[in-house]
C-alpha cells in the first residue's frame, strides 16, 4: 500500500492550495505536520517570484524575476527567475530534518511543495527528500511539476517507488480530490 502521496498536474491546476487544506486537515484531526510549501509573490498584479513557507510560519525568498545581467558568481536561474538557494535551504531543511526525526510522537506528516527544477539545484534538499521518503512513521505529502521536455531524474526515482502514490491533478478533479488525499494520509498513520 502506498504510504506518501505526491501531486502532479500543470502550473496554477491548484496542488499547492490541495497540499494547504490537507494540512489543515490533517492538523485539525490531531495529525501533526511540518515541512513547506512554495508560495506566488505577486506584485502590481504581476508574479515576481516564489516563496518558500514552512508550516510553523517562517518565511523567505526562493526565487525572484531577475533579468539577465552577466555576473562573475556562479547562479542558479529558472527561465526568468533567480534562484536563492541559501534562503531556501535554510528554510526548507531543518524543516525537513524536523519532519523526519520522528519526534513528535513518532508518526506525522511531512509536506514537500515542491520537488521541482528550483529546489533541486541543492543537494542537501535532494538528499532529505530521500532521507524523509525512507524515515519510518513519516508520511510525504508533496508535489512535482509536470515534466518539460527531460524529465527530472529525482522525480522519476519518487514516482517508482513502491510506496509512493501519484494524483494528477486537473481543473476538472481539485475540488473532488481533497477527502480522498487526507483519509490516505490519515490511513498511513499508525
Amino acid at each position: 500500500m502506498a504510504r506518501h502521496l505526491f501531486l502532479t498536474g500543470p502550473p496554477g491546476v491548484g496542488k499547492t492550495t490541495l497540499v494547504q487544506k490537507a494540512s489543515e486537515a490533517l492538523q485539525s484531526s490531531g495529525v501533526p505536520v511540518d515541512g513547506f510549501y512554495t508560495q506566488e509573490v505577486i506584485q502590481g498584479g504581476r508574479r515576481i517570484g516564489f516563496d518558500v513557507v514552512t508550516m510553523s510560519g517562517a518565511r523567505g525568498p526562493l526565487s525572484r524575476v531577475c533579468p539577465q545581467i552577466p555576473s562573475g558568481k556562479h547562479e542558479y536561474r529558472v527561465g526568468q527567475y533567480l534562484v536563492d538557494l541559501a534562503s531556501f535551504e535554510q528554510l526548507a531543511l531543518p524543516a525537513l530534518r524536523n519532519a523526519g526525526s520522528g519526534r513528535a510522537s513518532g508518526h506525522k506528516v511531512c509536506v514537500i511543495d515542491e520537488v521541482g527544477r528550483m529546489e533541486l539545484f541543492s543537494q542537501p534538499f535532494i538528499q532529505a527528500v530521500r532521507r524523509v521518503l525512507s524515515t519510518p512513521g513519516t508520511v510525504v505529502l508533496g508535489t512535482f511539476p509536470v515534466p518539460k521536455g527531460k524529465p527530472l531524474a529525482v522525480v522519476e526515482e519518487i514516482e517508482h517507488r513502491c510506496d509512493v502514490k501519484v494524483y494528477n491533478v486537473t481543473k476538472e478533479n481539485r475540488n473532488i480530490l481533497l477527502p480522498d488525499i487526507v483519509s490516505s494520509l490519515q490511513r498511513s498513520q499508525p
